[in-house]
């Protein structure tokens, strides 16, 4: 059996005493004069590390280096993202191929991170330290090592969900050294960064670290919208270099936004309205805000962690990882929905309908992991195993709000005042009423017991299996009140089951600096999942949330091979796979029902490349082609009478490409990326003349950004980043109606001060 100490700092030590020791050993002479025995020169090296480039996950179920692993796996290190001047989850994601934003349902937007990975829904895939991470909040990066992208499904990862796979968010964590950095920024709209992390010893053995940070500023292109955040992370640790580690940490966000509804997208190219002179008009001001004054997004989210390492020996370690976590978002919106002419040819008298949308919702979520890291031989063959036991409560509570005149258990509500908005020259003051509480919510739970287990079976130098299976058992739980012939009505639902999930691999290396591999695995998708929120089973219902539905399930394959090139500083990996989820709901013609038939196939290819192309020239870049379809996958409208057939996937563009690269001349680097996004289908539905449907498509885009940096001396770094660097106007997500858009933002510049000391 091999043994790899994970102490090699006691090594190095040791090597470095013995390498400075002998060489005054060689030189002396014995007491009668006669020199001592000449011994060979020892030289200690150590291999440098690459800025971009991991070679191992920071998750412990990943129990092989990246080269060795046989599935996508993709690492965004900090020191991209600082380079970058990235301060969001959605920046980082960037740097990865597949992944598009969404803006929401016709009046509403999207709140937080929402978007899609290689064809399905992924923001209820966020994971922080390997544990699920609720809340339609926005992440800052201000307290994260790195960020870890996973591909393909992975339900004996993460358990429920992760039909396409998911982010893990790795948190700043003490370390034995005494280092402080900060980074000053001022951009254009007046935009202000401030982010801080200090770590200190504390003792032979322990050591302290804060994160902090604060930005505010308005949103470049954009009238009336600003944001404004701060966050605080401290974390201690004790027992560092020693059998047993003691991590206690957390994190507090606060944020006060003004939230952005988007602009009407008419005069866009593709945009088709049913009246002619609508139809004929020219955009509107890409600054026109159609909000309101009171509008507001106020954000607060808190975590705490306790995580317990022990070394029992070289050859297996045990952990413990408890979360206590909740978040809650407040906010009020302008939707922008309808246009009218009112009659006139004249665009000065054309105005767009608004709503007044709610977001309340609190999120919590308390974890306990317990997990073990073993090596062993059996029968001669090396193992390499991962298991463990994972307890999780999530809680989430969604208020109603409605701004109708309704009249609910005997008590009349008013309209609120929802007057229109002139299309082109909107009045920010215009008198909006706040929607008011109807009563109505949703209020869901979650409990969930898992087992895993995951072995790597090395039969040789060059063959090895991999294999893993998570066992599963879930209880939703609803209690909701709706608004039904004029009465709140109170509702329950029940939905509980046992998963299995499990993937294999078998990895074949040519040379130890490559592999190839060949991977299978699947994930469970059960009723109220993604939302907790669980509606009654009905023949006549299209939801997926239905009690008493069978879980979605998704299986996966993926061929691929990785190497490791130019003496291991840059990995290029190749990937091609086929994902299809199927027991989705859809309608059948025939019987005049709904049923699980649906199914959703994706298929791709995905190549990556980072690391080092010299000592001073970085790269990072990626690219994947896509093919999304749904297949017997149909619904029925009710106003007309008709059967639709969706054959597409939404925001699923058949090829995305990035890059992003530095290169280092003296004190000088310069840096620059660019990424690239091909059309994006909103509508999907077959048969459907798409000339007369409003904006079916976002069109293609790409865009260009640039970096230059200096060095003034050890301790101070100056860089300026420059945001599409030649101003290209692009849609960066739209709404499933094609109403309204949000653009990319223009050109734009931050400049930062980093100082370390």
């Amino acid at each position: 059996m091999t043994i790899r100490s994970r102490k090699h700092h006691h090594v190095n030590h040791l090597a470095a005493l013995i390498a400075a020791t002998l060489p005054a050993l060689a030189a002396a002479q014995t007491s009668d004069g006669e020199s001592s025995v000449d011994l060979p020169e020892m030289v200690v090296t150590s291999k440098a590390e690459v800025p971009y480039k991991a070679d191992k996950s920071a998750n412990t179920k990943l129990t092989q280096p990246l080269l060795d692993t046989p599935k996508t796996v993709q690492v965004i290190k900090k020191e991209m993202l600082r380079e970058q001047g990235a301060n969001s989850l959605m920046e980082a994601l960037r740097n990865t191929p597949g992944i598009t934003m969404q803006l929401g349902e016709n009046g509403n937007t999207s709140a937080g991170d929402t978007f899609m990975m290689r064809g399905f829904s992924t923001q209820q895939s966020t994971f922080v330290d390997g544990v699920r991470d609720l809340g339609a909040v926005s992440r800052d990066v201000f307290n994260l090592e790195q960020v870890e992208v996973v591909k393909g499904a992975a339900g004996s990862d993460i358990g429920r969900g992760a039909s396409s796979g998911y982010i893990n968010l790795i948190s700043k964590l003490p370390t034995l050294n005494d280092e402080t950095f900060v980074t000053l920024g001022y951009g254009t709209a007046d935009k202000s960064n401030l982010t801080v992390d200090i770590n200190r010893q504390l003792g032979e053995s322990s050591a302290l670290r804060l994160n902090l940070m604060r930005r505010a500023g308005d949103v470049d292109g954009r009238d009336y919208v600003d944001n404004s955040s701060y966050g605080v992370a401290p974390s201690i640790a004790f027992g560092l270099d020693t059998d047993t580690r003691v991590y206690l940490y957390s994190q507090h966000v606060r944020q006060d936004n003004t939230p952005d509804g988007g602009i009407p997208t008419i005069g866009m190219s593709g945009f088709y309205n049913a009246n002619a002179a609508l139809n004929a008009g020219g955009k509107v001001d890409r600054e026109n805000y159609y909000g309101a004054k009171g509008d507001y997004e106020r954000i607060d989210g808190d975590m705490f962690t306790l995580k317990v390492e022990h070394d029992v020996n070289e050859a297996l370690t045990l952990r413990n990882l408890s979360r206590w976590g909740r978040s809650n978002n407040d906010r009020i919106l302008t939707g922008i929905n309808a246009l009218n002419a009112n009659g006139s040819t004249n665009p000065a008298d054309w105005t767009v309908a608004r709503s007044r949308q709610v977001v309340d919702q609190e999120n919590e979520i308390l974890a306990n992991q317990t997990s073990m890291n073993a090596q062993f031989d059996t029968f001669g063959l090396r193992n390499e195993l991962a298991a463990g036991l994972e307890l999780m409560r999530e809680k989430q509570l969604n208020r109603s709000y409605a701004t109708s005149a309704q009249t609910i258990d005997g008590v009349a509500y008013p309209a609120v005042p929802l007057p229109p908005g002139n299309l082109y020259d909107p009045n920010a003051h215009d008198a909006l009423g706040d929607p008011y509480k109807t009563g109505a919510y949703t209020d869901g739970e979650t409990k969930t017991a898992a087992l895993y287990v995951f072995d790597t079976l090395h039969l040789n130098e060059q063959w090895a299996l991999n294999g893993g299976v998570r066992f599963e058992h879930f209880r939703t739980e609803t209690d909701s009140v709706a608004i039904a012939s004029n009465a709140r009505v109170p509702g329950s639902g029940y939905e509980s089951g046992d998963l299995t999930s499990w993937n294999a691999g078998v990895v074949f290396k040519p040379q130890e600096n490559g592999s190839i591999y060949l991977s299978f695995a699947n994930s469970m998708t059960p009723p109220g999942s993604g939302n907790f929120a669980l509606v009654a089973d009905s023949a006549a219902s299209s939801s997926n949330e239905q009690v008493g539905l069978e879980p979605q399930e998704t299986r996966h394959v993926e061929v691929g091979t990785k190497w490791d090139l130019l003496d291991q500083r840059l990995a290029v990996t190749l990937a091609a796979y086929r994902t299809e989820n199927e027991n989705q709901v859809s309608y059948d013609s025939f019987a005049a029902r709904y049923f699980q038939e649906g199914k959703t196939r994706v298929e791709g290819v995905e190549l990556g490349v980072v690391g080092q192309l010299t000592n001073f020239w970085q790269v990072s870049a990626g690219v994947a082609q896509m093919n999304t379809k749904q297949l017997d996958q149909a619904s029925f409208s009710a106003n007309n009478n008709t059967v639709s057939q969706n054959t597409g996937v939404r925001w699923s563009p058949d090829l995305t490409a990035t890059l992003w690269t530095s290169y280092t001349l003296g004190d000088l680097t310069l840096g620059g990326g660019a990424r690239y996004v091909s059309e994006q289908d909103r509508v999907i539905a077959s048969g459907v003349d798409t000339s007369t449907q409003n904006m079916p498509v976002i069109p293609s885009f790409w865009v260009a950004d640039a970096m230059a940096a200096y060095r003034l001396n050890k301790n101070v770094n100056l860089r300026l980043n420059v945001y599409n660097l030649f101003d290209k106007e692009y849609i960066e997500s739209l709404n499933n109606s094609g109403a309204r858009a949000r653009l990319g933002t223009p050109r734009s510049a931050m400049f930062t001060t980093e100082l370390t000391f």
